[in-house]
């Protein structure tokens, strides 16, 4: 069965696309956790979702604007919570309840583009163009370079931020390139698993890995391994049972988390 699907080009763009996002997801993810920014992908949805209304109201390609709105909304994220001394949650409250205000108020207005808007809502994986195929290997290649190229400065301040100040390293830069790398991995994952579950690859693989793994570069590991294996598991599912492709590779990282804690538990014993 998984041999006949994966003669169809379909599902060889459809594994791809999934891939590259779950371990650039997974990844990031785990810096997101640690630094108590997980809830920062699950709002950034809501701006990316204003973002593709936008450009579905004014007929132009989503992904750009998406993006766009996306990585400013990130930085405004930063700016408001440093500003108005608010906690990390509460800032990717208001900003990100703005950001959906704003989609569904245009969405209300121009009713024709309802049903593309659903789309980006809920994913299509197995309707992935070339194009976005490619443009999702790009990012995902990209975001993943970007960690590795500053490895060592995000892990300084992700585990000792005070510390990290005092020697000099610029806090707020990095700070604002993680909430960017976020942005663009939440606008790599709209047409994939979809606004409403790509927050889901951002924390839950990241999560399980941690229930297992005694040092952070192993984390890491075992973080993209658990992203791959719920693409891979998930798309195979859907295909097998007839399920949606989003819903089941989300509902598969769920079940690989309550696999790493239960066996987590078990090691403790």
């Amino acid at each position: 069965m998984l041999w006949e699907l994966w003669q169809f080009s379909f599902f060889q763009r459809a594994l791809v696309a999934g891939l590259f996002l779950a371990v650039a997801g997974a990844v990031l993810g785990v810096f997101l956790i640690l630094r108590k920014d997980a809830m920062l992908g699950h709002g950034l949805t809501h701006i990316a979702f204003a973002g593709v209304a936008l450009a579905l109201f004014f007929d132009v390609l989503p992904f750009p604007v998406a993006l766009l709105l996306a990585s400013i909304a990130a930085f405004l994220i930063l700016k408001v919570r440093e500003r108005a001394g608010l906690y990390g949650d509460t800032a990717v409250g208001i900003i990100s309840s703005l950001g959906m205000a704003v989609g569904i108020t245009l969405a209300s207005i121009a009713r024709d583009f309802n049903v593309n808007l659903l789309s980006f809502l809920f994913g299509n994986i197995l309707a992935v163009s070339d194009l976005e195929l490619y443009g999702s290997i790009v990012l995902a290649t990209l975001v993943l370079l970007t960690l590795l190229l500053f490895y060592y400065e995000i892990l300084y301040v992700t585990f000792d931020e005070e510390s990290a100040r005092a020697s000099g390293l610029p806090v707020q830069r990095l700070d604002a390139l993680l909430a960017l790398l976020t942005a663009i991995t939440v606008v790599i994952g709209m047409k994939i698993v979809g606004l409403l579950l790509v927050s889901a690859l951002l924390v839950i693989p990241g999560a399980a890995a941690l229930q297992l793994a005694g040092s952070f570069k192993r984390c890491l590991f075992l973080a993209a391994i658990f992203g791959a294996l719920s693409v891979s598991i998930g798309l195979f599912l859907a295909a097998l049972f007839d399920l949606p492709a989003s819903g089941a590779i989300v509902l598969t990282s769920g079940a690989i988390f309550l696999g790493a804690f239960l066996w987590g538990r078990l090691r403790r014993l």
